[in-house]
């Protein structure tokens, strides 16, 4: 089981419009190829303008193949640009659970 967690740094003031985009159009799409939303969250206190969501994937195999996926569907290409602009900085991480760590299970 591996973890990818995905942290934005956004132009200031851009969380509605952003977090308005994702959800009527790129949550589906992002759910339909990669699987497992373990969450979505945004920043209220600490570093502000942060968003960071987190995908479980079954393996690294898993997670490669399902990102191919959603880079080569028309309808992610679409929406791509629609938050582009709003992204300042993008940082991803994978991560293993620790052996007593609590799980999603990656589908």
């Amino acid at each position: 089981m591996f973890y990818e967690i995905r942290t934005y740094r956004l132009k200031n003031g851009t969380i509605p419009q952003y977090l308005k985009v994702v959800e009527e159009e790129g949550i589906e799409i992002q759910k339909s190829h990669l699987g497992t939303l373990v969450g979505y969250f945004f920043s209220e206190i600490g570093t502000i303008n942060e968003i960071i969501h987190i995908w479980a994937f079954a393996s690294l195999d898993d997670r490669e193949a399902r990102r191919q996926r959603l880079l080569a569907d028309p309808r992610w290409q679409a929406f791509l640009p629609k938050i582009r602009d709003l992204i300042e900085v993008a940082e991803n991480k994978i991560m293993k659970p620790a052996n007593f760590s609590p799980r999603s299970e990656a589908h």
